[in-house]
């Protein structure tokens, strides 16, 4: 799980010809930060068999930092990845041992002593180690890394509750251990001094960046905190003080962990706490893994170095594998240590292999000091680090949930119960039980969340038209008759669990005056076989009252348009009617209202200058004059009049056919088209007032009529006919304000 980094300001980077100085430095400076961790995540380990296995558990986490990174270099690892104990594997390890082995009873366990329950713990982490690396080989790793998000949280939340929770007995300065459920009964028993203590330890840790910003913070907290526990205990008030962890076990003892293991399995009474041995392993290997790929991909983004997922997982699993064998407990990725590593100048190995030198020179030489650290100043810093350690995006969803800041509520409150359930279930039941449950609760509330009705928004066509420009008796139609023409827009998935709520809000639309619906698929991402029946149902419903479904928006759903095809949606559309996108859609619903009522779409002949609206105003002898200098231009299909980014010098005025503008014509995807012109319209007009590139490529549809003004002739035009020039000025902003104004109108409508 993520960890909250206890990194100090890092010097300045180090020289280059000095780079082994710089790997001595990061070693070292992590491994100050590492041995406390590795302390204190162990000691808890085996701390249900009494206090006085306190300094077992040390031991064991401090076996467990060594070993694993020495096998982790030894088979490959090439980064700067430090390794030691996690707390929500030791967690996992405790509730084994507190709930299922010591309860058990089955003989082997009825007759165990301490050390033979030890060795149980012990083969439970080998047997975790053989299945993490089995996890590595079969390559599921890759699937364990995509873990969802939500799970992950919960489990981490639960993890730092734990870890806080767990150092209460320590705090308050009990001088034996309390189940964790009965700590309540005990709190009368506090001691104020004890207390005391830790809060200094606290606040400097705290504060440490601040005060000692070159001294990671959980050194700056122990350091002061041991200061003043022994300064209390130096005037004689040690009876209103905690206890010290305690002296370990030799460490030559570790060797002999090997062999008890191998005894053990020759045991036959072992059979009967197989299943608990195996669900207890499988559950720690799930645990380990899950939580070594976050960190590794966490410290991804700090070092740049990427260590891989499936060959992680075995490297770490093997390092368990003997680390279980010499006495130590499962470990993983220590987060905060490795980016101290990093920040100090570790770039290679050799910096893992010093920091790895460092604590085996502490097991040596400095375990007995060790043993004389105070219980409450090592809780104290703990608790830091697990206040540090609830998941920051946790938090800021309960902040956006407060702050009433955003949409998406439904996803915010379905994410914070997916944490809840999960972080409840991984205290109250078992870890693995807790991060299937709550991938189960995701996936549920994911199906709900697409389940949702898939119709963004519907609408007629008198509101919303298409971007083809036309005459006014032809918009006068068209705000008349557009009610009979309804668009529907949908969005996300269109399946099964969507479908129905489709045809059920179609049916409550549909009525006698419809002549068609546009079903705009443009924002589905995706389409199954229910959901391409819906589609052909709903079709055959509107021909039945004499309504066309038109559909629109798959050009630019590849996958769609391709199951739009195999389900056999297309085919069922008479005349194949489907288009790429919503305009060409609301253009032929368009077309067929003025055919309605016109016979026609639109005039065929060619409109002579004096009848076009940029001249309006003008009379036959001021069309005399214009007329020489308007050249008249035709275009077959295809042809381009204006490209863009090219500099205009010409004003366009369409007197017969049809052009439409595009942009990204020569860009990749399918070009966007913008508007069509038809007779009487105009296009290019800016370039009688500037010299700028032209915004869009128009081309023409079919065969083509233009008038062309050039700058130079409007010029001239100004020049000689200042009156015939403004009125052509006048009627050319009258134009674009009539554009502007359904411009937009159109942008309003597309941000509801």
């Amino acid at each position: 799980m993520a960890e909250t980094s206890t990194a100090a300001t890092p010097p300045s980077t180090p020289a280059r010809g000095a780079p082994w100085r710089a790997e001595i430095a990061g070693g070292s400076v992590s491994a100050a930060a590492a041995v406390p961790l590795a302390i204190g995540y162990g000691m808890f380990a085996f701390v249900a068999l009494g206090d006085r296995y306190f300094a077992t558990g040390v031991l064991a986490g401090l076996v467990s930092a060594f070993v694993l990174a020495i096998v982790n270099v030894a088979l490959g690892d090439r980064t700067t990845t430090v390794y030691a104990p996690r707390v929500v594997t030791t967690f996992a390890l405790g509730a084994i041992l507190a709930q299922n082995l010591l309860p058990s009873d089955a003989r082997l366990m009825v007759s165990a002593d301490a050390a033979l329950v030890i060795t149980i713990m012990l083969l439970i982490v080998l047997l975790a180690g053989f299945f993490q690396f089995s996890f590595g080989l079969l390559r599921v790793g890759s699937l364990l890394k995509h873990t969802p998000h939500p799970v992950m949280a919960g489990f981490q939340n639960a993890a730092a509750l734990l870890l806080a929770l767990v150092q209460t007995g320590n705090i308050i300065g009990l001088d034996y251990h309390v189940p964790l459920t009965r700590i309540l009964h005990y709190l009368g028993a506090t001691k104020p001094l004890n207390v005391a203590v830790a809060a200094c330890t606290c606040v400097v840790m705290w504060n440490a960046k601040r005060l000692l910003p070159k001294v990671p913070p959980l050194i700056s907290g122990l350091v002061a905190g041991c200061v003043l526990y022994y300064a209390l205990v130096a005037v004689g008030l040690e009876e209103h003080l905690g206890p010290v962890i305690g002296e370990a076990p030799p460490l030559q003892a570790s060797l002999g962990h090997v062999f008890a293991i191998a005894d053990l399995v020759q045991r036959p009474d072992l059979e009967e706490i197989a299943w608990l041995l195996l669900g207890g392993s499988l559950s720690i290997a799930v645990i380990a893994s899950i939580d070594t790929l976050l960190c590794a991909r966490l410290l991804e983004v700090t070092t740049r170095r990427r260590p891989g997922d499936n060959r992680q997982l075995m490297r770490m699993g093997a390092a368990n594998m003997v680390a279980a064998g010499l006495g130590g407990i499962t470990g993983g990725v220590n987060l905060g240590p490795s980016m101290v590593n990093h920040a100090f100048g570790g770039r290679t190995l050799r910096s893992v292999l010093v920091n790895a030198a460092w604590i085996g020179a502490t097991m040596l030489a400095l375990l007995p000091i060790l043993g004389a650290l105070p219980r409450v100043v090592l809780s104290a810093a703990i608790l830091v680090i697990a206040i540090q350690h609830f998941d920051p995006w946790t938090t800021g969803l309960l902040r956006r949930l407060a702050e009433r800041r955003g949409r998406g509520w439904e996803t915010v409150i379905g994410d914070l119960t997916v944490v809840l359930i999960v972080a409840v279930t991984a205290i109250a039941a078992d870890l693995v039980v807790a991060v299937v449950f709550g991938v189960a609760i995701t996936i549920v509330f994911f199906l709900l969340r697409m389940s949702r009705n898939a119709v963004r928004r519907a609408y007629r066509l008198d509101e919303f038209h298409s971007r083809r420009a036309r005459d006014p008796a032809a918009m006068e139609i068209l705000a008349r008759e557009g009610h009979r023409v309804l668009v529907i827009e949908l969005e996300g998935p269109l399946f099964f669990g969507t479908a129905e709520k489709l045809e059920q809000f179609t049916e409550a639309v549909i009525d006698g005056s419809l002549g068609c619906v546009i079903m705009d698929i443009e924002r589905v991402n995706e389409l199954d076989a229910t959901g391409a029946a819906t589609l052909i149902e709903i079709n055959d419903r509107l021909a039945r009252d004499g309504c066309e479904l038109v559909l629109s928006g798959h050009g630019n759903r590849a996958a769609v348009a391709d199951q739009l095809r195999e389900h056999g949606v297309i085919a069922a559309l008479p005349d194949h009617r489907a288009f790429a996108d919503l305009d060409r859609a609301l253009e032929w619903a368009e077309d067929r209202l003025l055919l309605a009522e016109l016979g026609t779409v639109a005039s065929p002949q060619e409109f002579p200058l004096e009848q076009l609206d940029v001249f309006a105003g003008l009379g036959p002898e001021q069309i005399a004059r214009v007329a020489p200098r308007v050249v008249r231009h035709t275009y077959k299909r295809g042809d381009i009049l204006v490209r863009e980014g090219e500099v205009g010098r010409d004003l366009y005025i369409i007197a017969k056919g049809t052009a439409s503008a595009y942009l990204n014509m020569t860009g990749e995807g399918r070009p966007t088209r913008l508007i069509t012109f038809t007779p009487g319209t105009v296009f290019g007009e800016l370039a009688l007032l500037d010299e700028e590139t032209r915004s869009a490529t128009v081309q023409a549809d079919g065969f083509l009529v233009c008038y062309v003004l050039s700058r130079e002739a409007f010029e001239s035009l100004a020049a000689d006919e200042p009156a015939i020039a403004i009125r052509l000025l006048a009627n050319l902003g009258r134009e674009l304000s009539v554009r502007l104004r359904r411009a937009n109108r159109a942008i309003c409508h597309l941000s509801l």
